[in-house]
């Protein structure tokens, strides 16, 4: 629980970055940052998944390109749901959304998961095998 109120402040802080970068995006307020990015991380767990997969022969044709612009796309369809956050445009929905993923990036590579049974660092994409005394693996 508390990795993901971590991951949803990193977003939060991310769209604030780009607001004050970028002139095409503008934040009302934090609260209104909070919203966007609880709003920005639920729209990137149920809805871009589907897109990758519908439009997956086009992204591997642009060798990954088009994922961005489904990104730019998706930072755009919260702005138009979320009161005080406003996109000008496809290009400033491009660039904050490159900003809001590099700096979610860096962000992340500093967030520790850890194991519920242990305190050794989780690596989601590891199988940990151990031999067992009788010669299996486990």
């Amino acid at each position: 629980m508390l990795v993901i109120i971590t991951r949803w402040l990193v977003i939060t802080i991310a769209i604030m970055f780009a607001a004050t970068i970028l002139s095409g995006i503008r934040v009302e307020s934090l609260m209104t940052a909070i919203v966007a990015a609880a709003i920005l991380g639920l729209i990137n767990v149920f809805i871009r998944p589907v897109l990758l997969i519908l439009t997956l022969p086009l992204t591997i044709l642009t060798l990954g390109v088009f994922a961005f612009l489904i990104n730019a796309f998706l930072l755009a369809a919260v702005a138009y749901f979320v009161p005080g956050f406003e996109v000008d445009g496809f290009f400033a929905a491009l660039m904050g959304s490159l900003i809001i993923s590099i700096v979610s990036w860096i962000a992340n590579r500093f967030i520790q998961t850890r194991d519920k049974h242990d305190n050794r660092r989780q690596k989601p994409d590891v199988i940990d095998l151990e031999r067992g005394d009788d010669g299996k693996w486990r």
